[in-house]
């Protein structure tokens, strides 16, 4: 078994294989997540409810889950960053002629992006889980941010994301962190595939277009959110 640990954690094909499963999970999760935060149009019931069952239920397995994800990134950016620097030791002369188009600009900014969600999810937990203060209101002082559900009071997660994004500066911040995922997924999903020897050029193309197409998705899916609040979404709960 240490032996097992040892060469996944200090051989490069281990690493690329920590940094490929753990990506695997990661965008499974953010594709649960999305659909779970894209029921705010559907209405304050529906998305309120879909806390309730979190905070109910599966309370108990949230932050095991949270803990999880979050080692998850840890381990996804420390494999990427040791893979980099063992790539540039065993270049130890630089290219004659650098030229960044030989190179995607989402590869080109994996390392950010990598950043990117660790900090997003650290900051996103201590906004709307943790209950942090956001533009001038803390979530767990204000007897404002409660809905009754069903007879029963629960935390108005509805309202939280309304006045949380009608924060502009919020709003922006989110949307560029999401371009940024989107950015990293778009090259890592391709990246996946050639972690696990699957890239053949048969269906290369086909697997860059999915890739770019599931970046799409989950940045058109997470900015719609920001975007419409802004535009004035929900705007009646702020009265």
């Amino acid at each position: 078994m240490i032996n097992l640990l040892k060469n996944l954690f200090c051989s490069s094909i281990g690493k690329k294989y920590i940094m490929a499963v753990s990506g695997v999970v990661l965008f499974l999760f953010a594709i649960g997540h999305l659909i779970g935060n894209l029921q705010v149009f559907l209405g304050p019931y529906s998305i309120n409810r879909y806390g309730a069952f979190l905070q109910g239920p599966m309370k108990e397995f949230l932050w095991p889950i949270r803990l999880v994800m979050l080692t998850l990134v840890v381990l996804h950016i420390w494999s990427a960053s040791r893979l980099t620097l063992e790539n540039r030791a065993a270049r130890p002369v630089g290219y004659n002629v650098w030229n960044p188009t030989a190179a995607t600009f989402a590869s080109r900014t994996m390392f950010l992006g990598g950043l990117a969600i660790a900090f997003f999810i650290i900051y996103h937990l201590l906004h709307y889980t943790v209950l942090a203060q956001v533009g001038g209101a803390n979530f767990a002082e204000s007897a404002g941010f409660v809905y009754n559900l069903d007879g029963k009071e629960v935390h108005d997660i509805y309202k939280m994301l309304i006045v949380g994004f009608n924060v502009k500066i919020v709003a922006i911040f989110y949307i560029i962190a999401v371009g940024l995922i989107s950015l990293h997924v778009s090259h890592g999903a391709e990246a996946i595939f050639q972690s696990f020897g699957l890239l053949s050029p048969s269906y290369e193309k086909i697997i860059k277009c999915f890739a770019k197409a599931i970046a799409v998705f989950l940045f058109v899916g997470y900015s719609s959110i920001p975007v419409a609040i802004m535009l004035g979404f929900g705007k009646e709960v702020l009265k």
